[in-house]
């Protein structure tokens, strides 16, 4: 039937778009954060912060998503069923953080007198900011057929991949300008894409049947509660190793200006994994892929760590990255099954809180100077490794309890 055919291909299309839509938010996003870590130590010496207080401001940002991500989620859920509120909801929250953002070099030009304006704009702006990770995923969960879910979600991951690696050069062009220029642009960029949300979910409500309404909020049951805490695990292990460890060992071969170079091999492995991935999660449920890529990246993290050369050491980070990839895209597939009863927000929210949570944690180890004591130095060596097979091993033992059909556990897993 022509008419069927043509409804489906405009919305896959859509999916598409929606996808690729996710991808550059995404991007501009942990763009605008990049560009937020590199002139920080500026912005905040320019009203007299002490140096040592920048560590914290950001751990602040960090302990404020935690805990905004999972609340925007859960605003997500209680709106999304009125067509065109959830792009109105963003778009909203996406003015008033790219206003505090945009404001932060001009406020901090004033000098010492605007200490508290500028940290009040940062709290302003990482409290709205949160709307930009988890609500829009939902939407992927909420109109989008269910095998569509993971190819979305490695589109929108890609964005969160391709930040990654150019931040390293980012972060070198960035240091010698003015912060004006790099704030207002990256924010402009950032509005235009949350307001084409609205547009987006308008198209998306009209080519699908909409959501129902949610059921009342259950408590979250076992299987949720364990994915969350394998995803603080995960978050924990990618953070120490990718942001604590990569670079050293990466300086054991090579010199410090090749790092720039370097870096970057984790996220290329992260970015061209998701997509075949997805496929496996399609057939296979997200939790499995990311048990496996657990247990695999766990495999490379070791395989970094006993590197004997430059070339094994970029094999393994390549790896690394590649599982990292597939952990988050079947994260957030995984998180839209799971919530699949109208919970969707509120899952996916979950896990951008549990990376912010690795984040933080990451942040409270350097602000300690863990990395600087010796009989440290095995812990923070082999905790990846322990986090990210620990975790893989226990999503595995869950997925095949659900294979199983253990009473209780399908209902709760979704999809």
């Amino acid at each position: 039937d022509m008419t069927t055919a043509q409804v489906s291909t405009g919305a896959s299309a859509n999916a598409a778009r929606t996808g690729l839509y996710l991808a550059v938010l995404q991007l501009v996003f942990t763009l605008g954060w990049t560009t937020y870590v590199v002139y920080l130590p500026r912005l905040a010496a320019d009203v007299g912060l002490a140096p040592a207080a920048v560590i914290f401001i950001l751990m602040l940002d960090q302990a404020i998503f935690t805990i905004a991500d999972t609340a925007m989620g859960i605003a997500a859920d209680r709106i999304a069923p009125v067509v065109g509120r959830l792009g109105l909801f963003v778009g909203v929250l996406a003015a008033i953080s790219c206003a505090a953002f945009v404001a932060l070099p001009f406020v901090a030009g004033i000098g010492a007198g605007a200490q508290v304006g500028l940290i009040a704009l940062i709290v302003v702006w990482s409290v709205t900011s949160s709307a930009l990770r988890a609500p829009p995923l939902t939407l992927l969960g909420k109109y989008r057929a269910r095998p569509q879910v993971p190819f979305l979600a490695a589109l929108a991951m890609l964005g969160y991949g391709l930040a990654g690696a150019v931040s390293p050069y980012l972060g070198v062009m960035l240091r010698e300008h003015d912060a004006r220029l790099p704030f207002v642009i990256s924010s402009a960029v950032l509005l235009l894409t949350a307001l084409g949300l609205s547009r987006i979910e308008y198209d998306v409500a009209r080519d699908t049947s909409p959501p129902t309404p949610a059921e009342a909020a259950k408590p979250l049951g076992l299987v949720p509660i364990a994915f969350i805490v394998a995803m603080v695990a995960l978050a924990l292990g990618y953070q120490l190793h990718f942001a604590m460890n990569s670079a050293p060992f990466y300086l054991r071969f090579a010199k410090p200006d090749e790092l720039q170079w370097l870096m970057p091999v984790f996220w290329i492995g992260f970015n061209i994994a998701m997509f075949p991935a997805s496929l496996v999660v399609k057939h296979r449920g997200g939790l499995i892929v990311m048990g496996a890529a657990g247990l695999l990246g766990a495999v490379a993290i070791a395989a970094a760590e006993l590197a004997g050369s430059l070339n094994t050491l970029i094999a393994a980070q390549f790896l690394a990255g590649a599982a990292w990839g597939c952990m988050l895209m079947s994260a957030i597939s995984a998180a839209l099954a799971i919530g699949s009863t109208g919970a969707e927000g509120k899952v996916t929210g979950l896990v951008f809180s549990a990376l912010a949570l690795g984040t933080f944690a990451r942040m409270a180890a350097v602000a300690g100077g863990l990395q600087k004591m010796p009989e440290y130095a095995p812990l923070l060596h082999w905790a990846p490794v322990a986090c990210w097979s620990v975790a893989g091993a226990g999503l595995l033992v869950i997925a095949a309890a659900r294979l199983q059909g253990a009473p209780g556990l399908k209902a709760s897993a979704g999809g």
